[in-house]
């Protein structure tokens, strides 16, 4: 099978470039402005919402935010074990891959304790907290108990999905908070080795499996979005509440039932449908079998 060719070495050269730290991007003087909105309006799809007042939905736009990056904080709650778990196995192979999978690793923690971060600089300015699913570690566990091929899989939805919401939706939209895009930036930046790289793993991984092992992978990754989309439409009912809480704004039911299906609609285009329609994602689906690639395509638009 071919799946499109990346490099260890030129993945490893590229982080070793770039390599920011937590201390440049945050703090001081770098803040959250709490008066813009921090989501891609492609995203949030606030706008949507024409019972909401301009205020009320740039207060809805930021909890989303939050949600966003702490959702990202627990992705890599599970990502960064299954990288580790894969180097081990191949300490005694390439010292370039050896060293890039490291580095994939480093910089993954490195976005966790990030994320960590702003969400403590989230609540001090947003006047309080919000409500998110978890806790983590157990989201990690659940993922992390599927086939190894569809946690790869899964991640690599996610790096490439990380890929299209910065090129498509964050880099020129100039009314969204520039702190917050800046730390969209540099996660994207970072991200754009770790979606090779992650391209990289599963290739290396299915270099040994048959057709039934390669079939059950893409049937634990399909369980693993399943699992996803049911987090999603419990943190869509999170939100709800802590916008309600923080703007004491009491919906209607009609109002409710409209936030519901609306934005649980953004989010499953936000964390689903951009990663699985993502034309790298498919590519490595078809390597694997055109039959996978196909499945993945027919069921997407649930998504989109």
């Amino acid at each position: 099978m071919t799946i499109e060719r990346f490099s260890y070495q030129a993945a490893l050269a590229a982080s070793q470039r770039i390599n920011w730290r937590i201390e440049d991007i945050t703090g001081g003087d770098k803040r959250l402005d709490f008066g813009r909105p921090f989501m891609p309006e492609t995203l949030a799809q606030t706008e949507r919402l024409s019972f909401l007042t301009a205020a009320e939905r740039r207060t809805l736009n930021q909890i989303r935010g939050h949600g966003y990056l702490y959702i990202f904080g627990v992705v890599e709650e599970f990502i960064l074990p299954f990288v580790l778990d894969h180097t081990r196995a191949h300490l005694d192979g390439d010292d370039h891959k050896i060293r890039a999978l490291l580095q994939f690793a480093s910089e993954e923690a490195k976005h966790i304790d990030l994320f960590k971060r702003f969400r403590a600089e989230f609540e001090a300015g947003f006047g309080g907290s919000c409500a998110v699913i978890g806790p983590a570690d157990e989201i990690a566990k659940a993922v992390l108990a599927h086939h190894p091929l569809g946690v790869a899989l899964a991640i690599l939805q996610i790096e490439w999905m990380t890929q299209r919401h910065y090129l498509d939706s964050v880099k020129d939209d100039e009314t969204i908070d520039p702190q917050f895009a800046s730390l969209l930036k540099h996660h994207w930046m970072e991200e754009c080795q770790h979606a090779k790289l992650d391209t990289l793993m599963v290739a290396s991984m299915t270099e040994s499996y048959g057709a039934a092992e390669i079939a059950k992978g893409v049937e634990d990754y399909l369980a693993i979005g399943a699992f996803v989309d049911r987090g999603l439409e419990q943190q869509v009912a999170l939100d709800r509440d802590s916008f309600q809480a923080a703007t004491g704004r009491h919906l209607t039911t009609n109002e409710a039932e409209i936030f519901d299906q609306l934005q649980l609609q953004a989010s499953r285009w936000t964390y689903l449908g951009s990663g699985m329609t993502h034309p790298r994602f498919l590519s490595t689906l078809e390597a694997l079998g055109r039959e996978h690639r196909q499945r993945i395509e027919a069921i997407a638009p649930a998504f989109c």
